[in-house]
């Protein structure tokens, strides 16, 4: 069996309020995460709700980047998925994890679009001619 992606659940505990209600600084740390593990970086959309905690994606060619705070508790929840085996999710993870100042850490790690094929053949993750996407954030 292969698998077309990889998908990293991750919860983050005790992390700085200050930092988790800045839409501006997790914008920031999102996207430097995502260059870190060389990503190809597609779009970004944030959102600061009132009174406080921000929404937000990265949007990349090896699909998506996504969170959610709360900083009145401390917590971010954020889904890393990455198609292909170019990127290192766990890059991502541990980059957030430094910036955010999170005192604990819970992560799990799932295969996404699980296929069996034929021996010596690999999967497809998009055509080997097709242009490669300019990383211009």
């Amino acid at each position: 069996m292969q698998a077309l992606g990889r998908q990293i659940l991750v919860e983050y505990y005790n992390c700085d309020p200050d930092i988790i209600n800045d839409v501006s600084q997790i914008e920031s740390i999102l996207l430097e995460a995502t260059r870190k593990s060389n990503a190809s970086i597609i779009s970004h959309n944030f959102h600061k709700f009132s009174p406080h905690g921000v929404s937000g994606t990265v949007v990349i060619a090896e699909s998506h980047v996504a969170i959610h705070t709360w900083p009145e508790y401390g917590y971010a929840a954020v889904d890393i998925f990455t198609c292909g085996e170019t990127i290192d999710p766990w890059i991502i993870q541990e980059h957030i994890k430094d910036c955010f100042r999170s005192g604990n850490v819970s992560s799990m790690e799932m295969k996404r679009g699980m296929f069996k094929v034929e021996e010596g053949q690999e999967l497809l993750f998009k055509p080997k001619d097709a242009p490669a996407f300019a990383n211009s954030y």
